[in-house]
């Protein structure tokens, strides 16, 4: 079997944090999320990297980003943009949002020949997560896969986030995914709001989906297509996105995919807002401090 490549989302404007969150550096050493991210990539047995970013960052990702990479895997480049669309679509005019990950990910078609992962940029998976996913893509199982973390794992101090709510069948395997937004912590356990505004009760142990993916090349074929759908029938909606999820619950309710989920223990870290990067920073201290991690990543 080939190495696993890895394709990382890196397009997003990351509008709630305010600024560029994907080069923000929050290691000792100035490294970012996306440091760690590979570091951990790096010794779970991944041999290429593809970044999904938009041309507008292309210069100041490969200077501060992208360069520390390629003395050490090959590193590919492809780029999300609103007309990068099938023939016969164009962006609406006022449109300034990317189309989603399920867009982003469809870039990925032009380089990726072998199983990969898909991770978000800013987001910090931990290193259990990477070694499970690479071994799954290693292993020449067809099946698709998921990192499933626990929901009390994932929030934030200072806001709500959106998080993938899994439903799972008793031996491990994927029946759902439902994007929901809104969730905040609610003493042990967490709630979410709804577009009415009527709060819901969460356990906080529900599995949720961080975009931590595992699949084939054979995603891409599914992923034209379900493009093409969702552009007919929400082409000309300004805001409206395509994500994987959406693509994943339709591959599993067909039954054309099996999806496996990987639980992780690790616990999320993530910039979503401004205030959480002073305990971002001092949660990867404590993981240095555990071993987790040299002082300097990259010597």
């Amino acid at each position: 079997m080939p190495q696993p490549s890895l394709l990382v989302l890196a397009a997003g404007i990351g509008s709630r944090y305010g600024g560029l969150k994907q080069i923000d550096p929050i290691g000792p050493g100035g490294e970012t999320i996306i440091d760690y991210s590979v570091f951990d990539a790096l010794r779970a047995g991944f041999g290429k990297l593809i970044f999904v970013i938009r041309r507008d960052i292309e210069r100041p990702f490969r200077e501060f980003i992208g360069s520390r990479f390629e003395n050490r895997i090959e590193v590919h480049y492809v780029f999300q943009e609103l007309d990068k669309l099938p023939s016969g679509f164009a962006a609406p005019p006022i449109r300034q949002k990317p189309w989603g990950t399920g867009h982003a990910l469809l870039m990925g078609a032009e380089v990726v020949r072998e199983p990969f992962g898909v991770i978000n940029a800013d987001d910090f998976y931990g290193r259990h997560s990477f070694e499970m996913l690479g071994r799954h893509l290693s292993s020449g199982n067809p099946d698709y896969a998921m990192v499933g973390f626990v929901l009390r794992n994932t929030l934030s101090e200072f806001g709500s986030v959106a998080r993938g709510v899994c439903r799972t069948s008793p031996d491990g395997f994927l029946e759902g995914v439902t994007e929901t937004t809104r969730i905040e912590r609610d003493g042990q356990a967490a709630k979410y709001t709804d577009a009415a505004g009527q709060a819901h009760p969460l356990t906080g142990d529900e599995v949720v989906s961080l975009n931590l993916w595992g699949f084939t090349p054979s995603i891409f074929d599914s992923l034209r297509r379900e493009m093409l759908s969702f552009l007919q029938q929400h082409g000309r909606d300004d805001k409206a996105e395509f994500f994987i999820p959406t693509v994943v619950n339709t591959l599993v309710a067909s039954g054309e995919a099996r999806l496996r989920v990987l639980p992780t223990p690790d616990s999320w870290f993530g910039v979503t807002y401004r205030e959480d990067r002073p305990r971002f920073i001092q949660s990867v201290r404590e993981l240095i401090q555990r071993g987790d991690y040299p002082e300097r990543l990259w010597g």
